[in-house]
């Protein structure tokens, strides 16, 4: 027979295998090929009412959670783990969030594994309603492992912002980040051989941190795509031609420059004020068209112009252009 910490290691890792495909099985499915002690029905009938009352669990779900728990730790194990994060300033709603996003965290070992990793993040500055929170939010960062990808992570990240707060902000905007230590490192190293280091980084890293966590292929590809549009690796146009290629679907990026062709622009002029100005393609396709209606038919301005200073469409057309239109209307 095999030993409970063998079961119940085989049981997380069925958990985790199940969590991280995409399979269509139901979550009961995982189970069938686990093997584990019974527990003694009071208490499997104590979890599965606990269950369903505190984290709305299907009735069938509870069921198969508490059947496949080994009896060296049930129910003592998810009972400890949901009274530490209650105590820790957790609300109901927080923690169940947390177990419908991250179910397996309930057989975590509390003092080895989620205290050490909790007391991480407060050193961080991480602390009481925006810790639980942050948690709640990213509680897939409770299952990795403290010294092989938290730490080094944050360690990484501390050598592209500048200060503590960039640091939390970019927590805050993509916690999953801290899931991919590889990639992150391997995706600063190849960001830097294209010659954007220093403060390109750091503005790249704080505006777009989810582009450090794909795959080094993708990351290449969206520069590969910039570099044949006409723009050079240690260009100061390179970072900014990077962050809207990897904002938008190539679908969606085509299509704006169509819209701008459809103005009577030919592609290699729509192409001139992307490499000009590559943050116009993030406008929205209305702004982009209000914009280019009213300075061609209503200043009337050449379209030789309009490509060298593709930059006015982005200004505020009610806070700005209009205005200004006006004064020189009356200056006029």
């Amino acid at each position: 027979m095999m030993q409970p910490r063998k079961l119940h290691a085989a049981f997380l890792y069925s958990i985790v295998n199940h969590l991280s495909s995409n399979s269509a099985r139901p979550f009961c499915s995982l189970f069938s090929t686990v093997s584990l002690p019974t527990p003694d029905s009071k208490d499997r009938t104590f979890l599965i009412n606990y269950l369903n009352a505190n984290f709305k669990f299907s009735n069938s779900r509870s069921i198969y959670i508490s059947k496949h728990i080994s009896a060296s730790n049930f129910p003592q194990k998810p009972l400890s783990v949901l009274k530490f994060f209650k105590q820790i300033g957790f609300s109901e709603a927080q923690v169940q969030s947390m177990i419908h996003r991250t179910p397996q965290v309930l057989f975590s070992n509390v003092d080895k594994t989620l205290r050490p990793k909790i007391k991480f993040f407060q050193l961080l500055g991480l602390e009481g309603s925006e810790l639980c929170w942050f948690i709640s939010m990213h509680s897939t960062i409770l299952t990795c492992s403290l010294k092989k990808s938290l730490a080094p992570s944050v360690e990484a990240m501390r050598k592209i912002v500048c200060n503590e707060k960039d640091l939390i902000r970019v927590l805050h905007k993509y916690g999953r980040i801290l899931l991919s230590y590889k990639r992150l490192v391997g995706n600063i190293a190849y960001l830097e051989s294209c010659g954007i280091v220093g403060s390109q980084l750091t503005m790249l890293f704080k505006q777009l941190p989810r582009l450090f966590t794909i795959s080094e292929y993708s990351v290449r590809s969206y520069v590969l795509r910039a570099l044949d549009m006409g723009f050079h690796e240690n260009s100061k146009m390179l970072v900014h031609a990077l962050y809207t290629i990897s904002c938008l679907s190539y679908k969606t990026f085509s299509r704006k420059l169509e819209l701008i062709q459809c103005f009577g622009f030919s592609k290699n002029e729509s192409l001139q004020m992307f490499k000009r100005f590559p943050p116009l393609l993030r406008a929205s396709e209305k702004k982009l068209k209000v914009g280019i209606e009213f300075f061609l038919h209503t200043v009337m301005l050449p379209k030789p112009l309009l490509v060298l200073r593709p930059v006015v469409l982005m200004y505020s057309f009610e806070g700005r252009v209009c205005p200004r239109y006006r004064v020189w209307l009356l200056l006029k």
